[in-house]
């Protein structure tokens, strides 16, 4: 059998042509392999294996022939979910069944905006990693949310995967990353005790309630506006963290940000002053420990707290900082009174002190000179003891 009579045949010294006869149409395409016997002899095999697939209906063009510029002209019905913008439409709207409102929003964002835009386009077989690297070494935004656009790319293939709809994952135990930067301005960059006062002092009393509870709690703002008075143990002098309310869910209180998130807080005395003193407003009125004083209804989210905030700054002339440092406020006075790493970890709702240490290190104080003793009294014996003071006394 010729070379030409079996359909595959040198194009160059380089390459290799393959054709074949799809839908009454004689189609020719490049293979990039030097025409060695061995190199067509695979190539006869891949052309067996598009024969015997259209002989039996399920051959896709793109599967075999992802970069060629006839792939568009062959989608057929069950080819449009390897379209990315199509299958990427469809794969978000199953997520919103097992996702957290703030969560499916973060994941529509990044489809929506930023993948659909740049790679719609294309089928899902055309998509490669070197694209993508290269897409996001464009873009102007720090690694984390990086991090964050390939794991959502990531979970859709991963499930293109399972949905039989890709052979690999080209994301699969990838992640790109630029190379740290020394950021000019900390992102933990806490209150003052001068400043606290300054904005407490002219926050309305149900605000300066709520502010006050921020600052000694460390919770998260979305874990305070979720909170109920039958969230408080004032016998065991406890906060049961359990739920959280974001801007997406619009006022749904959801499950908290991590399984860690769910825990107890100890009430510090200024938090309970804080809670005491709200009493008053809104034990009797409702669930919500604190509200909106505008609208006398739960928060709905951030996005008002942020309003008033930004005035009630600009107001105490303290410097602007994003409600978030609170939290960080919180950690930076607890682990610079010298508490213990792992308590303020389980305070906030880290799984481990090991986030506490690498974010708020340089609040933990140094060993002092005393560092040791406590343990030496309680576990030294005392036959070392008396050893170590006759070594002393001979010298």
């Amino acid at each position: 059998m010729s070379k030409n009579s079996c359909g595959v045949t040198p194009a160059s010294k380089t390459s290799i042509q393959i054709s074949f006869q799809y839908d009454g149409v004689r189609y020719r395409e490049i293979i990039p392999l030097i025409p060695t016997p061995k190199n067509l002899e695979v190539v006869q095999k891949k052309r067996s294996v598009i024969l015997r697939t259209i002989k039996d209906g399920t051959f896709e063009y793109a599967a075999h022939f992802p970069n060629s510029p006839r792939v568009k002209k062959h989608i057929t019905t069950s080819g449009h979910t390897e379209q990315i913008s199509y299958y990427l439409t469809h794969w978000l709207r199953s997520q919103k069944a097992v996702l957290k409102a703030s969560s499916y929003e973060g994941y529509r964002k990044i489809v929506d905006n930023l993948i659909v835009p740049q790679f719609g386009d294309l089928l899902l077989p055309q998509l490669k990693r070197r694209a993508i690297k290269e897409w996001l070494e464009t873009m102007p935004c720090g690694n984390k949310r990086l991090i964050n656009i390939q794991s959502v790319l990531r979970k859709a293939l991963s499930d293109a995967v399972d949905d039989e709809l890709l052979d690999i994952n080209c994301m699969a135990n990838y992640c790109y990353q630029r190379k740290a930067r020394v950021k000019e301005v900390d992102d933990i960059d806490p209150f003052t005790l001068a400043e606290q006062t300054s904005i407490l002092a002219i926050a309305d009393p149900q605000l300066r309630h709520q502010l006050q509870f921020a600052f000694w709690t460390g919770v998260r703002t979305s874990e305070l506006i979720a909170l109920n008075w039958t969230d408080i143990d004032f016998d065991r002098n406890l906060i049961n963290i359990r739920r959280a309310i974001t801007q997406a869910a619009k006022g749904v209180a959801e499950t908290t940000k991590t399984m860690a998130g769910r825990r107890q807080i100890k009430i510090l005395a200024p938090a309970l002053e804080a809670l005491l003193s709200q009493r008053q407003y809104t034990a009797n009125q409702g669930e919500a420990i604190f509200i909106n004083p505008r609208t006398k209804q739960r928060w709905t989210g951030d996005k008002p707290i942020r309003d008033i905030w930004a005035q009630l700054l600009k107001t105490a002339c303290v410097r602007y900082r994003w409600p978030y440092q609170t939290r960080h406020t919180y950690a930076s006075m607890m682990l610079s009174a010298g508490e213990n790493p792992m308590w303020v970890a389980k305070q906030m709702g880290h799984r481990d002190w090991t986030m506490i240490a690498k974010v708020y290190g340089k609040w933990m104080p140094d060993a002092n000179s005393q560092a040791g003793e406590k343990a030496e009294a309680t576990f030294g014996t005392q036959v070392v003891r008396n050893r170590l003071i006759a070594l002393h006394s001979t010298q």
